[in-house]
């Protein structure tokens, strides 16, 4: 529920509860239907609900009439819907009442100026280490070294050395610089300077996309020989 605060009461299930334990009730659906006109007159006269949270008071009072409308008419049938929204007005209730006694502790706590608390059911109270019956020192010892295995063991990553790779795009204005150079030359000339195999694929490609292109061509007189390369005249 959302919390909407008035100039008394901090959302509709605060004033709900107020009703309730005002009449020294308990939160029943009985109880609910007894203080349903006094909810109703309560949000009819008050001016300071503004129309962006009346709402939720409205959703509130919905149920508040469907409960009350059965204490008086015995004979009336509710919807399956209807029967869940009256069951979760009086939960939604229950719960807002625990929440709103814990924060009233909460605060006195916060107000005593304590930096520190304690659970005041285990004062005084020795820790006592009580094993099973049958527990021996071979149980200890597998359980330990359980509890070991279950930490992670920091492991020395091995340093490995990146090499810096030339992109498809580097290589094509290389070669067109290479090949300005030198009327023809060849696919060896090119790679000859390369450092791993990883450059010499990239020049290869680089050579099919300029073919592609048609900004070069290329000559090779029988299979696995030398590839000749010069730049194609525009």
């Amino acid at each position: 529920m959302y919390n909407v605060k008035t100039e008394k009461f901090e959302g509709p299930m605060d004033l709900l509860l107020e009703l309730i334990q005002k009449e020294k009730l308990e939160i029943t659906q009985l109880s609910l239907s007894r203080v349903a006109s006094e909810y109703l007159d309560y949000i009819k006269d008050n001016q300071s609900i503004n129309l962006e949270h009346l709402a939720d008071f409205l959703s509130v009072a919905s149920r508040l009439i469907l409960i009350k409308s059965r204490a008086l008419l015995l004979m009336l049938k509710f919807s399956e819907e209807e029967e869940e929204e009256i069951q979760d007005l009086t939960h939604q209730l229950e719960e807002y009442k625990k929440f709103k006694e814990a924060s009233i502790k909460l605060g006195k706590i916060a107000q005593s100026g304590k930096i520190c608390y304690s659970r005041e059911g285990f004062t005084d109270v020795k820790a006592v280490f009580y094993p099973p019956e049958d527990f021996n020192i071979y149980d200890f010892k597998k359980h330990f070294l359980a509890i070991l295995s279950e930490i992670p063991i920091l492991e020395k990553l091995s340093n490995e050395i990146v090499s810096e790779v030339v992109t498809l795009e580097e290589k094509i204005n290389d070669l067109e610089i290479f090949l300005r150079e030198k009327i023809q030359s060849s696919f060896a000339d090119l790679v000859e300077k390369s450092t791993d195999k990883v450059e010499v694929i990239v020049s290869f490609l680089a050579m099919l996309e300029m073919i592609k292109q048609r900004l070069i061509e290329v000559e090779q007189t029988n299979l696995f020989e030398d590839i000749k390369l010069s730049l194609k005249n525009n």
